[in-house]
């Protein structure tokens, strides 16, 4: 009888390359997040792979700031979870998701810059849209209220919360705007915009 060829387990490749990608994908989120700069050859080393293996799952540096990316907004969702955003007033639920969101993003602001050097501004939008139907439903429900504007399309408010906070990161990184002043300045024009037509005018 014919010997059956030895097969390498399929279960254990898969965990091996599961351990891998995870482990790249910490390293990443470490050294890109101290340096937009930092080069694939140092995230394979503080990963513990070789670039060999690395440009297995990630074949090129865009593939690589992508999946650290989705992986790191991954992360700042879950810290977003609060059950206040659905039960505080509007306008108070909106100023902390400000305060948490700039937090989490502070954190990783110079990842941030290194997507901003190899992805689209849309495609990163697109790794938001997870938190950003957190802050779709808040204002809705601030609309509903009576809280926030209905003038303006709800698409554009959305947007243009990410605009201000992903703004903010860019300001804070190259120094126009001061650490102290960050949140003050996120809160206060965010609440500004959102604030219904009628009371928006100097009285």
């Amino acid at each position: 009888m014919a010997k059956t060829a030895a097969r390498q387990p399929v279960p254990a490749r898969r965990a091996d390359a599961e351990r891998n990608i995870a482990a790249i994908l910490e390293a990443g989120t470490r050294l890109l997040g101290a340096d937009p700069a930092a080069s694939v050859a140092d995230i394979a080393k503080a990963a513990g792979v070789g670039r060999v293996t690395l440009y297995g799952h990630f074949p090129s540096r865009e593939a690589l700031v992508d999946a650290v990316l989705d992986h790191a907004v991954g992360m700042a969702d879950a810290a977003l979870e609060d059950e206040s955003l659905d039960t505080a007033p509007a306008r108070d639920a909106m100023a902390g998701l400000l305060r948490t969101s700039w937090e989490v993003l502070d954190r990783h602001r110079r990842l941030f810059v290194a997507a901003d050097r190899v992805l689209a501004t849309e495609r990163i939008r697109e790794h938001h849209d997870r938190p950003l139907r957190r802050v779709r439903r808040l204002i809705e429900r601030g609309q509903r209220e009576g809280a926030f504007r209905t003038d303006l399309p709800l698409s554009w408010l959305v947007t243009t919360f990410f605009s201000i906070i992903h703004s903010a990161a860019q300001e804070r990184e190259a120094g126009r705007l001061a650490a102290t002043d960050v949140e003050r300045v996120l809160v206060e024009t965010m609440l500004s915009l959102l604030s219904r037509a009628e009371t928006a005018a100097p009285s």
